[in-house]
């Protein structure tokens, strides 16, 4: 059960653009931005930073963003935010073969030299303490130019505020993220935790 129920959407009118943003983004409005609104300005603002952050015309992919976004927040324990981007990502044009071999990124064929690295700095960002050091960021330095390093970093910390904020709240998972983590993340242990339908 949440801690703080989501208002319906039309509770807050001024926030139809934003809402919109994220119906593109998911497919439906999430209940962390519906429990968000009674603060209507920090949604504004949460969906000002999202643009910016994933802005699919920035040079590393946005699917691929999302699957950052995922790794970031399996470091720090949010099963919300867990399912919320596999939803993304394949949304995103991430095909779902990939996202099914999500939690054996190090050895699938589906994922590049590249990919695995910056996933391994998604895990060591979201980690607390923090585990980035000097020689993952050569790994980084090894396959991403300093612009798609903080974009890279752009989504983990984006995704670093959503995973306190649902996991503090105990979001109530929607149906679509509640089957996204029942087929491809429960083999890995998913269970979505204090989330619940």
């Amino acid at each position: 059960m949440p801690l703080l129920a989501p208002l319906p959407a039309d509770t807050s009118p001024e926030l139809a653009n934003d809402f919109a943003l994220f119906e593109r983004i998911l497919g439906f409005v999430p209940n962390s931005l519906l429990t968000m609104q009674r603060v209507p300005a920090m949604v504004a603002g949460f969906g000002a930073l999202t643009k910016a952050v994933m802005d699919p015309n920035g040079e590393v992919d946005a699917g691929f963003k999302r699957l950052i976004a995922h790794f970031c927040s399996r470091a720090a324990g949010c099963q919300y935010c867990e399912a919320h981007s596999l939803i993304a990502a394949e949304l995103h044009e991430v095909s779902h073969q990939k996202v099914q071999a999500v939690w054996e990124y190090q050895t699938s064929p589906l994922y590049t030299e590249a990919e695995r690295t910056a996933l391994d700095f998604a895990l060591a960002a979201g980690s607390v303490p923090n585990a980035v050091d000097e020689s993952l960021m050569a790994r980084m330095r090894d396959h991403w130019s300093e612009v798609q390093i903080v974009e890279i970093l752009g989504a983990i910390s984006l995704y670093g505020f959503l995973n306190r904020w649902n996991d503090s709240m105990a979001t109530e998972i929607e149906a679509p993220a509640q089957a996204m983590g029942d087929e491809v993340l429960s083999q890995g242990g998913w269970s979505g935790g204090k989330h619940r339908v």
